[in-house]
């Protein structure tokens, strides 16, 4: 080895030796200093100084870094973005950019090319997680004009090091280049769209606490626009130039510091680069502020940890949401007036209310300390002035301000309950004024009930939202069937509230219907006090209070009986017409049961369970209407209806005679005229003249006549595991199963029909079909032992909140059947583990009832067999049961 060689070689090891001593370095520093911020308990004060003491470490490092580099001296190393504002999270990018003065590219240098890929390079060593970018001044004023991203990136910009005179000329040309009122439209388009991706609200149960709704963006956004605009570069500057009150600018103060906290010890627990409230995390945070989870005396959980920690996030974020909209306005405001720009003039609606650019603007600043009745009366105002589409930032100021008016005097007020009620029940408006008064916190205040469920997590693994959010998306859900544009979603619904003459009933039992969730006990039982109470105070009859109380009551019993019961035994029909009394009582109910439902979350609603809802609806009003239940009436009504559909094919006279002979009054009972006529278009030549040779089984699908996924037939000689035969190919097709009607003809063959949905939406249906035909025929042609059940892996969110399974067995009201019903987490490859376990003992299956509710199943069997009979083989089934049930 030459000289040369050997001494370049020599520096190379030396330069490798300095970076692994800067990285060393730099993570023992780093690591005394996220000490600090884990040990502080649920402290807020010290964040920001924390945050600051991360980011002077990066920029000793970054300096470092920078010189050994060798740049040029006219160059210059710029902090931006959150890095720039000195707010640097545990494990957040070190965003930079490298300022290169006009005329200058790495490009047209392979020394400066070579510079920037050494420092680069080095900071990535050393542990700096960088996103860098390399710019001329003229080339960041051009981007930024066309990107608002990089524009807002470059307003918190901050030397770092390298040449002063160039970051200092940048931010000259910067500011004389920013256009304040554009800039406050993109930001506030861009805001929306964000919202938008988050679904508009802050209380989702995975919240983002940075990007969602009421999260650090949106307080960021205030002071961007506020800095854009040259009004203020922090909240005290912005209370001092009176665009925040000292109140507000206070609480924002502290719902920044909380939000903050959250977020770096998110960070903290899960060693990366994690904004979100994941469910596997919720816990570790929550008790890295110290929440505990409580326990009843009876040793069951009562309130966790990590719920204690979701209320108070939720509550900052709805503060938060109100601040950014009341200070955006206010800047918007304070910006057209310094434009001199003219500002629409008010229209007044009445003694104390203006319209202002079609928002509501109270007469002064001071109206609800004197007149506390207007606080309700803005929302009833609201309501029933057309073309007003929200609230002032002047009239959200005081509601935000007068919270402390809402107390018990305020709620006893004989004038506030009159107008709650008439908000209640005016003819529109209802949706959006509940939710207006939800955003600004008056509906908590006036009724103190609901304020208990604000921000109240539900962990039964099906509900998407919070409570507050479930029941007001619940009462939007009413309102919607009563409105004529939405008719076309589900024109049953609409069709029977068209006939009702009292939606604020609906309403006011929307309202209450989950009110007294997360307290223990019976959450139905306890809003039943709740409402009846709401009714006594505001002066509703009896006759209504007895219709709502019953609907808060029973608002549970109807989905119960569709999805869990045999809705062909017209003993179920009956005994739920019995428990609903008359016609009015179950429209309402009926009506309640399907917003409830769609409420929940996109993923629990379906087709077939509408149609399962409305087939009980339509089954137990002729019993009401005083037609006693006659299963033979109701075969022959069946079997006409189907001749009918059979003429339509042109189908051979009594050409499904023979298979109709082999079929009894319980397939009738079970399956519609178009269930029954496609089983004879398709069977009835097989059966009437049988093929010579072995039997082969008959699968044939369609796309489903309630809409979603496929209905598929198999006929095939019956044999004990049957069913978890079918089961096991749908299973291992990825296919989900909503509903299996099980039936055995007199002559020993599976007649069974199938609801089933793929796990994407096909492109093409008739191929999907053609596989699954050919396919499941395949399938049940093998002979051969049962395969192993599949033991899919579960989800994060069963994980974090595991359902206990829950198996129960008992004999139905004729004894002559039994009744299992079976509660568990979700997971592939449960239902055929079921199956299985029946297989094994010989269990007849007659009836399958699928529920999927988000990632709980809750699932019914109408069975049959000797085993049945011991009480022995009994708890033996049941062992290996719960033993499948339980999550991997």
């Amino acid at each position: 080895m030459s000289a040369q060689a050997f001494s370049a070689d020599q520096a190379n090891h030396a330069a490798k030796a300095d970076l692994a001593q800067l990285r060393e370095t730099y993570k023992h520093d780093k690591a005394t200093v996220l000490r600090s911020l884990a040990q502080s308990g649920a402290l807020t004060r010290g964040l920001k100084q924390t945050l600051r003491q991360l980011s002077i470490l990066a920029d000793g490092l970054l300096i470092e870094l920078w010189q050994n580099a060798g740049f040029a001296a006219n160059v210059c190393l710029v902090a931006v973005g959150g890095f720039g504002r000195a707010e640097l999270f545990p494990y957040s990018d070190v965003d930079v950019l490298v300022l290169l003065p006009d005329g200058q590219s790495p490009e047209a240098s392979p020394q400066l090319q070579a510079q920037l890929e050494c420092f680069i390079g080095s900071c990535w060593d050393t542990g700096l997680e960088i996103g860098a970018s390399v710019r001329t001044l003229s080339e960041c004023l051009a981007e930024s004009t066309k990107d608002i991203t990089v524009q807002t990136s470059l307003l918190e910009s901050r030397r770092v090091t390298g040449n002063t005179r160039l970051f200092n000329e940048f931010q000259k040309q910067f500011e004389a280049a920013m256009d304040p009122q554009a800039f406050l439209v993109a930001k506030t388009l861009e805001m929306r769209q964000r919202h938008t991706k988050f679904e508009d609200t802050p209380y989702a149960l995975e919240p983002n606490c940075k990007e969602s709704p009421g999260g650090l963006r949106d307080l960021q956004v205030i002071l961007w626009v506020a800095r854009a605009t040259g009004l203020a570069y922090s909240w005290d500057e912005l209370a001092r130039k009176g665009l925040a009150t000292p109140l507000e600018a206070r609480q924002i103060k502290r719902n920044e510091a909380l939000l903050g906290l959250i977020r770096a010890r998110l960070h903290l627990q899960a060693k990366r680069r994690e904004d979100r409230l994941v469910f596997d995390l919720q816990t570790n945070v929550a008790e890295s502020f110290g929440y505990t989870s409580d326990v009843t005396p009876e040793g069951k959980l009562a309130l966790r940890a990590s719920e204690k920690l979701m209320r108070q996030y939720y509550w900052a974020a709805k503060a938060v949401t109100q601040l950014n909209q009341i200070l955006l306005l206010n800047i918007e405001d304070r910006l057209h007036a310094q434009l001199g720009e003219s500002v629409t003039g008010l229209r007044p609606l009445n003694e104390r209310f203006y319209e202002k650019a079609g928002l509501i603007e109270v007469s002064s600043d001071d109206l609800y300390q004197k007149h506390p009745h207007a606080i309700l009366e803005t929302f009833l105002m609201y309501q029933v002035t057309p073309g007003l589409k929200g609230l002032s930032a002047r009239t959200l100021r005081a509601l935000y301000n007068v919270r402390a008016i809402m107390n018990g005097r305020f709620r006893s007020d004989p004038v506030n309950r009159q107008t709650f009620l008439k908000i209640l029940q005016q003819p529109q408006g209802i949706t959006h004024a509940m939710r207006l008064m939800n955003e600004t916190s008056v509906l908590g205040r006036y009724l103190w009930v609901f304020r208990r469920i604000v921000g109240q997590m539900q962990h039964d693994l099906f509900h998407a939202y919070t409570v507050d959010q479930h029941i007001l998306m619940v009462l939007r859900n009413v309102r919607r069937f009563f409105m004529a544009e939405h008719a076309h979603e589900y024109p049953f619904c609409s069709q029977l509230a068209g006939g009702w003459d009292k939606p604020w009933i609906l309403y006011t039992a929307a309202l209450f219907h989950d009110i007294a969730k997360g307290r223990g006990g019976d959450h139905s039982k306890l809003g039943i006090s709740e409402v009846r109470t709401f009714c006594r105070q505001h002066g509703v009859d009896k006759v209504d209070t007895q219709l709502i109380e019953f609907l808060v009551g029973e608002h549970l019993t109807m989905s119960h009986v569709a999805q869990k019961e045999d809705l062909s035994d017209p003993e179920v029909i009956g005994r739920f017409a019995r428990r609903v009394g008359d016609e009015r009582r179950l429209t309402a109910l009926y009506l309640l049961t399907v917003a409830d439902i769609r409420g929940t979350s996109p993923k629990v609603w379906n087709a077939w369970k509408g149609k399962l809802l409305e087939d009980l609806y339509k089954s137990t009003l002729r019993v009401l209407g005083g037609r006693a239940p006659d299963a033979n009436a109701e075969v022959e009504a069946r079997k006409r209806e189907a001749l009918i559909e059979l003429a339509r094919h042109s189908e051979p006279h009594e050409g499904q005679k023979a298979l109709w002979d082999t079929l009894d009054v319980g397939y009738f009972m079970r399956h519609d005229a178009s269930d029954i006529a496609w089983h004879a278009r398709h069977l009835s030549r097989h059966v009437a003249r049988p093929a010579k040779g072995a039997p082969r089984p008959i699968v044939r699908a369609r796309i489903s006549p309630v809409g979603e996924g496929m209905q598929v037939l198999v006929y095939t000689p019956d044999q004990p595991d049957l069913f978890a035969r079918i089961c096991g190919h749908f299973d291992q097709s990825y296919f989900s199963i909503l509903d299996a009607k099980i039936h055995t003809t007199r002559t020993g063959w599976a007649l069974d029909t199938f609801q089933i949905v793929p796990p994407l939406p096909p492109d093409h249906f008739r191929e999907l079909m053609t596989m699954v035909e050919s396919g499941l025929t395949q399938t049940l042609e093998k002979q051969g032992p049962l395969p192993p059940p599949t033991r899919g892996r579960l989800s994060r969110r069963v994980k974090s909140f595991p359902v206990t399974p829950r198996v129960t067995l008992k004999p139905d009201d004729k004894a002559q059947s039994w009744l299992l019903s079976i509660s568990a987490s979700d997971r592939i490859g449960l239902l055929y583990s079921i199956a299985t376990v029946l297989a094994k003992h010989g269990i007849d299956l007659q009836l399958a009832k699928i529920s999927t509710l988000g990632e709980r199943v809750e699932d019914t069997f109408l069975i049959s067999g000797a085993e049945l009979q011991h009480s022995k083989a009994q708890i033996e089934i049941e062992t290996e049961l719960l033993k499948v049930l339980q999550p991997v």
